[in-house]
């Protein structure tokens, strides 16, 4: 079955598409039944997303304690750490400037003429503003941020809790063996747990087709079709630049990594690509002590693909309305981006509500956000797949910064982490998962 993931989610993914065509030429008329049909179709979707909600904040709590234990000394950490942000910094910056450039480029907000009618947006901006995420950063309870999948809290926690076993030395071994063994329990049940990608890939793509229709695409083509053209030369640049530092290995990053972007590009959910891609980047020859570390603050700093959508959306929006703006007040757009994008992982619906504040903040037309709300998640799919991308290559850069890059596994060699031991331990893992994280995170 792992050896064959990949089939069987392309597989999925051709399915879903055929499967909500067809319905969607069924049930298309009436959009109630429509979206009741869809429904059904997303309960595959989102009984994968739950699972994976349900093993992300034990997953992260573990391997990053076990690895900032095992690191040795806290200097080698604020190392680590400052250089995952200095690339975070530039890749985003970067980000947002190819976004702008194609953008102007294509134009393709040019000759909607749209009229700005003061409506509601649809979309809450509230809790947007940088005091209110520096905040968010810092937990108040243990139990709560890991009940909510709070991944920046779960992060601070666990960093408290990893230089402290450092510190206090033999004193710790006990508790360290105790991590180190949730881990290897934690990685047992997502392999589990992945076995149920492949259904939820048709799901999420069979349930969006079913009301959208592919002619969604077809009206919007020009939108979807140049943002997709933009990404593809941030992949390209990507690409490079992890090139530069990995050589003829960045190729074999891309096999390694194909099943976590396939993943997250169908589901357009990092959280669901996750763990996959711990196992991954673990296979390619990435230390515990490194990805454990990176990957989460990537998860929440490193966003590519949605650095790119923010200022694309927006100056789209500006098009569409005929409104012409300066390049100067592009640029400062872009630095408040800069800013305002770093709250995104406190937020829900993260990318829209970037672009609707930053849209209020310039006094441009906010309710054109839901001009673009119809095709919104296949857009999701594509800056989701990118972010998934972005913060695998700039944890496998930083690896080699650090002369800390081993040999890769064979990929077609079964990886030793496997499920492999009884199903006893598969239910207690599953257990021990479900009394800790409460299921009911807000989406």
């Amino acid at each position: 079955m792992r050896n064959r993931l990949t089939a069987f989610i392309l597989i999925g993914m051709v399915l879903g598409v055929l499967t909500g065509f067809v319905a969607n030429q069924m049930v298309g008329g009436d959009a109630t039944l429509a979206k009741d049909v869809a429904g059904y179709f997303h309960l595959l979707a989102d009984i994968f997303l739950h699972l994976i909600k349900m093993i992300i904040a034990p997953l992260v709590f573990s391997t990053l304690v076990a690895g900032i234990a095992h690191m040795g000394d806290s200097a080698a950490l604020g190392r680590i750490g400052g250089r995952a942000l200095a690339w975070f910094i530039i890749a985003s910056l970067i980000s947002l400037t190819l976004g702008l450039i194609f953008v102007n480029f294509f134009e393709p907000g040019a000759g909607l003429n749209l009229v700005r009618s003061g409506a509601d947006s649809g979309v809450s901006t509230e809790g947007l503003n940088f005091r209110d995420f520096i905040l968010h950063v810092f937990p108040t309870s243990m139990i709560g941020a890991m009940a909510d999948n709070q991944i920046l809290q779960i992060v601070v926690f666990s960093l408290f809790v990893g230089v402290a076993l450092t510190a206090i030395g033999d004193k710790g071994k006990p508790i360290i063996t105790v991590i180190e063994s949730m881990v290897e329990l934690m990685l047992q049940v997502t392999g589990y747990v992945m076995r149920v990608a492949p259904f939820a890939v048709f799901g999420a793509l069979a349930s969006s087709v079913t009301v959208q229709g592919l002619g969604v695409l077809k009206t919007y083509g020009a939108l979807v079709g140049e943002f997709y053209i933009a990404l593809f030369c941030l992949w390209l640049l990507l690409f490079g630049a992890g090139a530069i530092f990995l050589g003829k290995r960045m190729v074999k990053l891309i096999r390694y990594v194909r099943e976590p972007l396939l993943i997250a590009f169908s589901t357009a959910s990092s959280e669901a690509a996750y763990p996959k891609m711990l196992e991954q980047l673990d296979r390619f020859g990435i230390p515990r002590r490194i990805y454990s570390f990176v990957l989460p603050l990537g998860y929440s700093f490193n966003l590519d693909g949605s650095m790119m959508y923010s200022t694309f959306a927006t100056i789209f929006i500006a098009q569409a309305y005929g409104i012409d703006l300066p390049i100067a007040t592009q640029i400062t757009i872009l630095l408040v981006l800069m800013v305002t994008s770093k709250g995104i992982a406190a937020v829900p619906r993260a990318s829209l509500v970037v672009v609707a504040a930053t849209l209020g903040q310039f006094d441009l037309p906010v309710e054109g956000v839901a001009f673009i709300l119809a095709v919104d998640h296949f857009m999701d799919m594509g800056r989701t797949a990118t972010n998934v991308l972005g913060n695998a290559i700039a944890t496998s850069v930083i690896t080699k910064w650090e002369g800390m890059l081993e040999v890769e596994e064979d990929i077609d060699v079964p990886h030793p982490k496997a499920p492999s031991h009884t199903a006893a331990h598969g239910r207690a893992g599953l257990e021990l998962a479900s009394d800790m994280v409460d299921e009911n995170r807000k989406g």
